[in-house]
């Protein structure tokens, strides 16, 4: 069973970074797309960024674009998410999710494509 624990979430203010890891539990990990979601209360989850089994593509919401960078080490069946310059409007539950892309560069910004799902890191932005 694959397992997906995301920490690094907290309490900052506006203008400041957090980085977020995901660490998943199996060696699939080295063959699957990566993702981040996040839920702001009373909202739909939406797409944060994506990268592929490589690390060698990306995709980012444009509402985070030149401020997140999602990264992954295989190595340490790890994935991150470093973001700065946050906003009171990135408060949220950020979650992380993967699926087996057996290898192939795909990308995807639909939550239904995401088998496994991490319980969800909660990040506050004080204005």
């Amino acid at each position: 069973q694959v397992q997906l624990a995301e920490s690094g979430g907290g309490l900052v203010q506006a203008g400041g970074s957090l980085r977020l890891s995901c660490a998943v539990s199996r060696r699939f990990f080295s063959s699957s797309t990566m993702a981040w979601f996040r839920q702001a209360p009373g909202k739909e989850r939406e797409f944060v960024a994506a990268i592929t089994w490589s690390g060698g593509s990306t995709a980012y919401a444009d509402s985070v674009k030149g401020r997140f960078t999602i990264s992954r080490d295989n190595a340490k069946n790890t994935m991150y998410l470093q973001m700065s310059s946050l906003k009171p409007e990135d408060t949220a539950v950020y979650y992380c999710a993967a699926f087996n892309s057996g290898g192939s560069d795909s990308l995807s910004r639909l939550i239904k494509l995401y088998d496994y799902w991490g319980q969800g890191t909660q990040v506050t932005v004080s204005s």
